[in-house]
């Protein structure tokens, strides 16, 4: 029975693993879309080296800061429990990867290939894994002194902080670094409108990362017996209500209802595991409302070029939803309860300013040597042919 066990958790943790790198496939497919067509070869190509990187660094270093835990043993020892260690290894390899993956669609259509990967090497192998440690492996004590002072540890059961708010508050220094895209604000004051490339592969990464997200907080329990079918409806609830929530505020715009449910999934990672249905669709509802309106404020207002809107998508969302875990995970509100307000305003703080010094650190230190941006010539002819040469549809430009 016990051998039944060790080699059902590995099936189930894996099958949330492959679940998760098909979220990649969305991360790819979403940024595809919303870029102009002279950037999709490399939103492409972007996001799989990306994931390779993410994928080397992580086994090496990564895994190691976050866990303790070394790969440089025998086959023999890896392969123990059903080889359980290494299925584990992957499935939270996906979500260190997501984090470029994010970062990713915020400095589209500008950036240069190369100092990026640097930039995911450092985050994965170190950034990430340091505050990933502390939040689910009781690095530092720092989980025991929240629970000294608040009565309970900081919540986060599928990383609306951990992965989704690291992300997107490293994501908003390197966009602010990198600056805007060509002619976005001009000197006028008007703002060049630079309209999603194609809606279908916009939907379809969207559709892609939905999906892929229900392995991303179910398989979170990451054994078997700790499965939770509430997990799965509140992450359900959340994703409609954001869908509905951005309909509205975003007045139907397309944009805004394909990235309604990935809000609304962003925020409920922390207190899937706790919140009532129905709490879970106030939170979805509350998260593409965020979204709409702070995208909106920073592209129009504040011209922050964040091309796919991560910093509101991935860095408020997240925010949101792990304070959102201490008020509709308690009992009063319908919740399981075990869960306190003050933690996870506590936790929820420490990720962003981790995050916020990470991105300033990492992507300062390449803006002022290696250099962040392509040229301005580059940048008018396209990421695909500047970097890849070749573009998206090259058939068509060769019978022209």
């Amino acid at each position: 029975m016990e051998a039944l066990k060790q080699g059902a958790d590995a099936l189930f943790i894996l099958l949330g693993g492959i679940m998760v790198l098909a979220m990649h496939a969305g991360f790819a497919f979403l940024e595809l879309g919303t870029v102009r067509r002279k950037n999709q070869v490399n939103a492409l190509v972007k996001i799989l080296v990306d994931f390779s990187v993410s994928t080397v660094v992580y086994f090496m270093v990564g895994y190691g800061v976050a866990y303790g835990t070394s790969f440089f043993v025998g086959a023999e020892v890896l392969a123990a429990r059903n080889g359980y260690e290494l299925v584990k290894f992957f499935f939270l390899l996906t979500f260190a990867a997501a984090i470029p993956a994010i970062i990713s669609g915020g400095i589209a259509e500008r950036a240069r290939f190369w100092p990026q990967l640097i930039a995911t090497a450092v985050i994965v192998g170190f950034i990430y894994p340091f505050f990933e440690g502390i939040v689910w492996n009781q690095h530092f004590g720092v989980q025991a002194w929240i629970k000294a002072l608040t009565g309970e540890e900081f919540h986060d059961f599928a990383g609306s902080v951990v992965v989704h708010a690291v992300g997107g508050w490293i994501a908003l220094p390197a966009v602010i670094l990198l600056g805007a895209r060509s002619n976005r604000y001009r000197k006028d004051g008007a703002i060049s409108a630079h309209p999603p490339s194609s809606i279908p592969f916009l939907a379809l990464g969207a559709w892609i990362l939905t999906v892929g997200w229900f392995g991303f907080n179910v398989m979170s329990a990451q054994t078997l017996d700790k499965i939770s079918g509430l997990v799965a409806v509140n992450s359900l609830m959340a994703m409609v209500g954001g869908t509905l929530a951005a309909l509205v505020a975003g007045k139907n715009d397309p944009g805004f209802v394909h990235n309604g449910p990935l809000a609304g999934l962003v925020a409920v990672c922390a207190g899937s595991d706790l919140m009532h249905p129905l709490g879970a669709l106030v939170v979805g509802a509350a998260a593409g409302t965020v979204f709409v309106v702070m995208f909106t404020l920073t592209q129009n207002k504040w011209k922050i070029d964040d091309v796919l809107g991560v910093w509101p998508l991935h860095g408020l969302c997240g925010t949101l939803g792990g304070v959102a875990a201490g008020i509709f995970g308690s009992k009063a509100l319908g919740g399981l309860g075990g869960v306190s307000f003050g933690a996870q305003l506590i936790g929820t703080a420490m990720g962003v300013a981790w995050a916020v010094m990470g991105g300033l650190l990492v992507y300062g230190v390449l803006k002022a040597t290696t250099g962040l941006r392509l040229s301005q010539e580059e940048e008018y002819d396209g990421a695909d042919l500047s970097i890849h040469k070749i573009s998206a549809s090259p058939e068509r430009e060769a019978n022209w």
